[in-house]
């Protein structure tokens, strides 16, 4: 009895560990990014909609992923921009209903320019909550809690794709439209609660700023951000990463239909990336969020690589999932420590435009993920794009070493932190405790 009690005692402290202390509207943003995700339909399956369902090819399947990736690079800098001068609850509401009545129109198009076109709309508008949630998790919680509140961010996406991406695999065997209307209410649902629940946290310039923390005042544009050398070298290996994860979504599902795999065997092998973010970011968090930022991410950038290198060998859906296994670990890794970094290499005023920027990154890597994974496996084979996913992979790592060369204990200090919040916000946020709303 007394060993049951200390492993509940120190479950329960492990717990609060991992989740306490986060203010209460950090939690209804994260609900929101919970439901959102739950479904997360369409990007996932619209490659296997394209091929199966309409028999386009592989290349115009990439075609349309790339232009969906085109709206999200336009998207993530103008959102950044107005996330920073709107704010960033109007931003997230323009975003969220837009992207709910484009996908709601997707699944109405028929011809092939139009779908290619509805597409790129839908990228657009779903790339452009990136920045104003990624600005309002900065805004809201404490500096030290930053990189865990990213990761509990990160967690309930992947929580609630563990589940979309199985069920839509079903789904998808009785209706691709279905898929569609039921991500659109989703997303409907999700503006619905940031409308009602979540305040705007955008800091005012005449705040006091937080114990310990400084105002900057610097006026931040566009320019400012690409100036920002250190910054845009952590933006380019991000383009790279980012990269190799897209091809999961793209490159790995035509490659297992071509191999003669089904759509429930893809969404069983993807569904394993949702299911062990689920089960380990929260621990491997906290095991990296008080380490040095370069050498995490050269362990992460190798093991996203060598994961998707392994899918060259890959011919049962066990091995598949092994392959899911080795580059989700790197992703765990990879993606909060990587914002955090972000965080910490931004201004206070400027969060939305370089949140934005970093969010292009990925976005980018929509765009350019599919033209180079369709473009290799029809006309290279799948086994060319794996083995060059792996050189990628060690590239990366290469350059986050040298970054870490470049950033010294000084240079990856916060050189802008938050001031204090607007009222509604920082009453929640104030002083950490072990609740966790």
């Amino acid at each position: 009895m007394a060993t049951a009690h200390l492993s509940l005692s120190g479950l329960r402290r492990s717990l609060s560990e991992s989740v306490g202390g986060m203010p209460r509207a950090f939690w209804w943003l994260w609900t929101s990014t919970l439901v959102n995700r739950l479904g997360a339909f369409v990007s996932t399956f619209l490659a296997l909609y394209l091929t199966i369902e309409r028999g386009y090819s592989a290349s115009y399947a990439g075609l349309v992923g790339a232009l969906y990736g085109a709206g999200g690079v336009v998207s993530s800098i103008g959102a950044g921009v107005l996330t920073d001068r709107l704010g960033r609850r109007p931003t997230l509401l323009l975003a969220q209903l837009s992207t709910a009545a484009s996908v709601a129109a997707l699944s109405l198009m028929t011809h092939p320019v139009a779908i290619a076109a509805v597409a790129a709309l839908v990228g657009m508008s779903s790339n452009a909550s990136r920045p104003a949630v990624q600005a309002m998790i900065a805004d809201m919680v404490a500096p030290g809690d930053r990189v865990r509140a990213f990761a509990l961010n990160y967690w309930a996406i992947n929580l609630g794709f563990a589940v979309s991406s199985t069920a839509a695999g079903l789904i998808a065997q009785y209706s691709y439209h279905l898929l569609f209307f039921t991500e659109s209410a989703m997303v409907l649902a999700c503006a619905i609660l940031v409308f009602v629940k979540i305040p705007e946290s955008r800091p005012d310039r005449s705040a006091v700023p937080l114990a310990g923390e400084k105002q900057d005042d610097r006026r931040v544009s566009m320019g400012t951000v690409l100036r920002d050398g250190r910054f845009m070298t952590v933006v380019a290996l991000s383009l790279l990463v980012a990269t190799l994860i897209q091809q999961a979504f793209v490159a790995l599902p035509v490659a297992m239909g071509r191999q003669g795999f089904s759509s429930s065997d893809f969404g069983m092998a993807i569904a394993v990336n949702g299911v062990l973010i689920v089960l380990i970011q929260l621990p491997v968090t906290r095991l990296i969020e008080k380490r040095e930022p370069g050498g995490v991410l050269v362990v992460s950038s190798l093991l996203v690589g060598f994961g998707f290198g392994l899918n060259a060998f890959a011919d049962t859906v066990p091995f598949f999932v092994f392959a899911v296994l080795v580059w989700t670990v790197g992703e765990v890794i990879n993606t909060p420590t990587q914002m955090g970094l972000v965080v910490r290499l931004s201004p206070v005023h400027g969060r939305g435009r370089y949140q934005g920027m970093y969010s292009m990154s990925w976005a980018a890597a929509n765009l350019s993920a599919p033209l180079a994974g369709g473009f290799v496996i029809d006309r290279f084979g799948a086994d060319t794009l794996w083995t060059a996913s792996a050189v990628i992979g060690v590239i990366a790592a290469l350059g986050y070493a040298l970054l870490l060369r470049r950033l010294g204990n000084e240079e990856t200090a916060p050189v802008a932190a938050a001031p204090a919040a607007p009222a509604e916000v920082t009453e929640s946020a104030a002083p950490r405790t072990d609740s966790v709303a």
